[in-house]
Formats: C-alpha cells, sequence, structure tokens
C-alpha cells in the first residue's frame, strides 16, 4: 500500500500523533492530500506547524495559500522566513499577493492582524441589479463572497445583508435595506475586538484606518478562534505550561518546557517546610497536629484557586484594575470569612467525632476561617498587582498565592496549636 492510501486510512487523532513525530514529517505531511494537509495544519502547534512549512516545496506551499482564505494564509506566511515567504509570494496570482502583502503590513497582535479583505464598497443611492453585479464580480474573482459595505460621502453608514440582494426587486435603491454595522481601529488590540463582539454580537465588524477608511472585515468566526486562543493561553499559563506543549511532545520537549516553574515551587515548598519546622516541638508533642495539616494547606489553595481565577477574568474584561479593587476585595473576604465559618464548623465536627479533642477542634476551625481569609486577599491583590507591574497574572501570580496559604496557613495553625493546646 502507498503511504497516501495508507495516511488516508488512518483517523485524524492518530494522524496528527504521526505528524508529531519529527521522524519523515515533512513526508508525511506531502504525501497528504491537498484537503487534508489543510486540515491537519489546523491541529497542529505553531513549532510542528513552522517546522512542516519551512521545508516543503515553495509549489505545494502555495497550493495551501490559495486554498484557505486571506487572514489564514497570512497567519502562514508570519511563520516562515523571510526569503521563503517572498519566493511564495512571488509564484501566487497577483491579486492573492496583493491581498497578503497588505495584511502582511498589519501588527498582528491589533485588529488588523485579524481582518480578511473579503468586502466590496458600493454607495447607498445604487441599485439592487448594480451591486448584485459587483457582488459576483468579486465571487468570481476570489471564490469568495463578500461583505456589501455601503458607503455616504466616503464614510462607512452601514452594510447590505447578502439575502436582500435575491428578495428586492433589481431596480430598488439599497438605502432602506442597510443595517448598521459597528466598527474598530485597525490598531485596537484584540482585547478590545473581543469585547465590542460581546458588546455587539453581529457576525463581523468593519475596521478602519485613521481617516475612517475601511481597511477590511473580522468575522466573528476569528474572533471565537481569537477568543478560544485565549482561554487555552490562560489555562497554559495558570499552570505554568509553555502554549507550544503538545500532548504528543517527547519526554524531553516536556521536560524542557515545564522544569523552571517546578524548580521555582520547589522553592517554595521549601519555605513552607522551613515554615512547618519552627514547631518541630509542637508537632513532636502533638502529633495528630500534622495528620490535618494538608487539609489547612489545601483548603487555602483551593481557595485562593477560585478567587484568583475571577479576579484573572476580571482583569482580561478590563472589569477591574488595582485602584478600584477595593469593593471586590470587600466582597471576597466576606466570602472566604462565611466559607472559612462553614468549613471550620465542618472540619471541627469532625474532629471531634473521631478525636474527641475539642481543643484541636477549635485550633482547626479558627486557622480553616483565617487561611480562607488569607486566600481572598492574596487571590485578589497579587494578580491585580502582577497586572499592574505588566506582568501576566494568571502565569506569575500562582506561585507567591500559593506560598502565601501554604506558608501563613502552616503558622496560622500550628502557632494556635503552640498558644491553645
Amino acid at each position: 500500500m502507498k503511504l497516501s492510501e495508507t495516511l488516508n486510512s488512518i483517523n485524524p487523532v492518530a494522524l496528527a500523533d504521526l505528524l508529531f513525530r519529527k521522524h519523515n514529517r515533512t513526508e508525511r505531511f506531502l504525501a497528504l492530500p491537498p484537503d487534508k494537509r489543510i486540515e491537519m495544519l489546523r491541529s497542529l502547534t505553531t513549532r510542528v506547524k513552522r517546522e512542516i512549512l519551512i521545508r516543503i516545496p515553495e509549489d505545494d506551499l502555495v497550493d495551501i495559500l490559495e486554498a484557505v482564505d486571506p487572514n489564514e494564509a497570512t497567519d502562514i506566511l508570519r511563520l516562515l522566513s523571510r526569503s521563503k515567504r517572498e519566493k511564495a509570494l512571488a509564484l501566487l496570482s497577483q491579486e492573492v499577493k496583493d491581498s497578503l502583502s497588505t495584511l502582511l503590513e498589519f501588527d498582528p497582535q491589533t485588529a488588523a492582524g485579524l481582518m480578511t479583505l473579503d468586502y466590496i464598497q458600493i454607495e447607498s443611492n445604487e441599485t439592487v441589479a448594480d451591486v448584485a453585479t459587483k457582488f459576483k464580480q468579486h465571487e468570481k474573482r476570489t471564490g469568495r463572497p463578500p461583505v456589501i459595505l455601503a458607503m455616504e460621502a466616503g464614510q462607512l453608514v452601514g452594510f447590505l445583508p447578502g439575502h436582500e440582494l435575491g428578495f428586492a426587486a433589481k431596480s430598488e435603491v439599497i438605502r432602506k435595506y442597510i443595517k448598521r454595522m459597528p466598527s474598530i481601529s485597525y490598531a485596537a488590540t484584540h482585547n478590545n475586538v473581543m469585547r465590542l463582539f460581546r458588546a455587539n454580537p453581529h457576525s463581523k465588524v468593519a475596521v478602519l484606518n485613521d481617516n475612517g477608511d475601511v481597511v477590511g472585515i473580522i468575522y466573528s468566526d476569528d474572533v471565537l478562534k481569537l477568543l478560544q486562543d485565549h482561554q487555552a493561553s490562560s489555562l497554559y499559563n495558570f499552570a505554568g505550561i509553555s502554549q507550544e506543549e503538545s500532548v504528543t511532545d517527547s519526554t524531553r520537549r516536556k521536560v524542557q518546557y515545564r522544569y523552571r516553574w517546578l524548580i521555582i515551587n520547589l522553592g517554595t515548598c521549601f519555605l513552607a517546610a522551613f515554615t512547618v519546622g519552627l514547631f518541630q516541638d509542637t508537632l513532636n508533642e502533638f502529633v495528630l497536629l500534622a495528620v490535618y495539616m494538608p487539609i489547612v494547606a489545601g483548603m487555602g489553595g483551593n481557595a485562593a484557586t477560585q478567587t484568583l481565577a475571577v479576579q484573572v477574568r476580571g482583569i482580561s474584561l478590563k472589569q477591574i484594575e488595582l485602584k478600584t479593587a477595593s469593593k471586590t476585595l470587600r466582597n471576597e473576604l466576606g466570602a472566604g470569612l462565611i466559607n472559612g465559618i462553614i468549613n471550620g464548623l465542618l472540619v471541627a465536627g469532625v474532629v471531634i467525632l473521631i478525636n474527641q479533642d475539642v481543643a484541636l477542634a477549635v485550633v482547626l476551625a479558627l486557622a480553616m476561617v483565617v487561611n480562607l481569609l488569607v486566600a481572598a486577599f492574596f487571590g485578589t491583590i497579587v494578580p491585580l498587582i502582577m497586572s499592574r507591574l505588566g506582568k501576566d497574572p494568571a502565569a506569575s501570580a500562582t506561585i507567591f498565592i500559593t506560598t502565601a496559604t501554604d506558608v501563613l496557613g502552616f503558622l496560622v495553625f500550628l502557632g494556635l496549636a503552640t498558644i491553645l493546646l
């Protein structure tokens, strides 16, 4: 059986696994039919995708670039070296080349980096028949239906829904069918784009330059992908894992991605261990304390994670910043106090039931309340401080919050035990 037939018979998950493996990766990719190549590229990590694209012949690369939309083609070109990119552009049709060259000029981290050029501009006083002609010309030339933007005196006034071309009379002027369309500056950040789509749940947004001229269109599909990438990024950062890491990476690569984070965590563990060591005599006298220490640390860590997750989301949506955090902090401390009392009473009841030790139950209950207050305080303040310092709060705040809940949790628990027992 030929390699191409073998690859076509493999399910997509196994096929992606094969392409993640470095040996003969390019040969396997080129053995796929054109539609499969594009499908697989979309499922690969940036690193693997780049390694494949820089090795395949320019003719195969051009086939891919002309088969996908300009926005996706631009993302592919940005992964290549300058020389490889220029060779590929030289082989493209003039129209595709012009479109991609225009998109490559913009910063990929702005609204312009998300836009596509599939639109036509018409005057609001044109007839349905005139617009239909321009629509068909664009679709025939590019293979993609355009967004119909209505203009007056060079300014955007809205868009014409495509279905109106089929239902309205050919002689009618399109002005009465124009719908409002939100717009955004080409230099706006991705966060601004996501906020605009949340506030205006339309299927598209016009991108304008400094003069108010339309330079592109952003579709909801592109923003949905951006949101998914943003959520994945936050999750990876929250866990201290590189976004480039894949489930199929080798042991060596996984170690490279993770060891620094684990070493930092190891340092915080030594700090917590040092805190526990200060109360060695207390632990020697009341060995039962060691049984309940993980409960104090674990509950504090879980509560802090809940608070941190809410704060990181609020920061990303621009709902909160350090100077406006007082109300949020009060609410989080109130929730921490109530949850601490609830869980403190529960754990105290368990201790009394199992160990018949009221003093230990009081110590554990008080430690639970204090540690959940600590979790609420640091879970709220630390990510805001990190954001203010220009650091990613999801990635940088976790280690400080965990350290605070562990160290202060043990300090309170063992300190109260030393005093009360």
